[in-house]
Formats: C-alpha cells, sequence, structure tokens
C-alpha cells in the first residue's frame, strides 16, 4: 500500500476554506482507497507552519499515477494553487515501513 501525504499552507488565512474546498474534490477520485483532507490541528508547539493536510492511501503505484492523471486532479490543482504558498507531499510504500524496534 502506498501512503500519500500532502501539506499546504494558505497564502492568506481567508483563503483555508476554498483551499480545502477544493481539496476535497480529490475525494471523488475513484483509485483513493482512503483519502481525508483536514485542518492541521497545530498542537505541535514547534511545527505550526501546516494549513492543511491530506492523507490517502492507494493499492500500489499505479493507483496513485492514475489518481494524479484523473481530470478533478487537475481541477483542484487549478482551484488551489493560486490561493497556496507552500505544497510538500511525501509518498512511502507500508510494506518497506518500520514498525518495529530494531
Amino acid at each position: 500500500m502506498i501512503r500519500h501525504f500532502v501539506f499546504f499552507t494558505a497564502a492568506q488565512d481567508k483563503n483555508l476554506p476554498a483551499i480545502r474546498d477544493g481539496l476535497r474534490l480529490l475525494t471523488q477520485i475513484p483509485q483513493a482507497q482512503r483519502l481525508e483532507i483536514a485542518l492541521n490541528r497545530k498542537s505541535d508547539p514547534a511545527s505550526k507552519e501546516v494549513d492543511i493536510v491530506v492523507y490517502g492511501e492507494f493499492a500500489d503505484d499505479a493507483a496513485l499515477a492514475a489518481y494524479k492523471a484523473h481530470e478533478l486532479y487537475a481541477e483542484s490543482i487549478r482551484r488551489v494553487k493560486p490561493l497556496r504558498e507552500l505544497r510538500l507531499a511525501a509518498d512511502y510504500d507500508s510494506a518497506q515501513a518500520f514498525t518495529t524496534p530494531a
């Protein structure tokens, strides 16, 4: 399983609802087994920069690629990109993740 994380900061706080709504389009893309769009709680005192988090789970790399090729993905980018400042993304294969101590 591929786990997909994307972190966004808004160029202006007033843009947060529109960014969240634009990202919500992604939940309609069928290749995601799970997709969540949420505001960062900013509960970590050492890191409060991120405003919105996207979390997704995909069966494999092909499913993630199909998700990114979907027309709703392009529409989401069209809506969100002008309103955001920072976008950071990370993906990993859960089968390769450490889950126990060495």
